[in-house]
């Protein structure tokens, strides 16, 4: 296979520097994942702005690279044997740059798995749930008149805030060292002042989710990754 004619995106989303990573996102929780790992680790990379409108995720070019349109998604020109790569969903891009740097997945076997352990909870709890949350506390509020949805999301989210005030105790890093779990859970908790559910979910009750968080947005790779790829102005 050669890069990057034989991947249909490339035509939409021309590739001006084929021999780095082409990253394909939009600056979304889930987009940043994958922005903050390339700025973190200093890999090479290209991004590509996806917008969220069907135009473009729903497009063919789009859909060749990940059938499941949604951001982000990359092609690695040098994937494992020096073959390309393409890839989709952000917490499998989280392990394969990590895999691939050698950085921010521990430096045991121990924490790898407790590190692989809070990107699934990331996965599998706050991303679906606080996105949920979004939906109907700032997006659908006004049209549902039952309040049992939002107060639902509301209180899982309470639940999963919990879940990490206990579980950071006097630590800096959700798994201990800083890595992949971090850079997951970090973006999504950032949303919840843009879904201004603050007030909603008690935010000033979880003192250290708050400090995780404000340390997470002070890294200068975070700094940088949050906006990339940059929104048409």
């Amino acid at each position: 296979m050669t890069f990057p004619d034989d991947f249909p995106i490339t035509r939409r989303w021309p590739a001006r520097h084929p021999n780095r990573i082409q990253l394909y996102s939009y600056p979304t929780p889930n987009g940043v994942k994958a922005s903050i790992m390339l700025e973190e680790t200093g890999l090479p990379y290209e991004p590509h702005l996806v917008t969220l409108s069907d135009d473009d995720v729903k497009s063919p070019e789009f859909l060749s690279l990940n059938p499941n349109n949604k951001i982000p998604a990359l092609i690695d020109p040098n994937g494992p044997d020096g073959t390309p790569l393409a890839l989709f969903e952000s917490g499998a891009i989280l392990l394969y740059l990590a895999e691939k740097s050698g950085a921010l997945l521990g430096n045991t076997p121990g924490e790898r798995h407790t590190i692989t352990q809070w990107l699934m909870f990331q996965m599998g709890g706050v991303g679906p749930m606080f996105g949920q949350l979004g939906f109907f506390y700032k997006f659908a509020g006004s049209k549902v008149e039952d309040p049992l949805p939002r107060d639902r999301y509301v209180n899982e989210t309470r639940r999963l805030l919990t879940v990490l005030e206990t579980s950071l105790g006097d630590r800096d890093w959700i798994a201990g060292p800083y890595s992949i779990a971090d850079i997951a859970l970090c973006p999504w908790l950032a949303m919840l002042e843009y879904y201004g559910a603050h007030e909603a979910v008690g935010w000033s009750d979880y003192p250290r989710v708050n400090a995780y968080l404000a340390r997470f947005m002070d890294r200068p790779a975070v700094q940088r990754g949050k906006s990339i790829p940059a929104r048409d102005t």
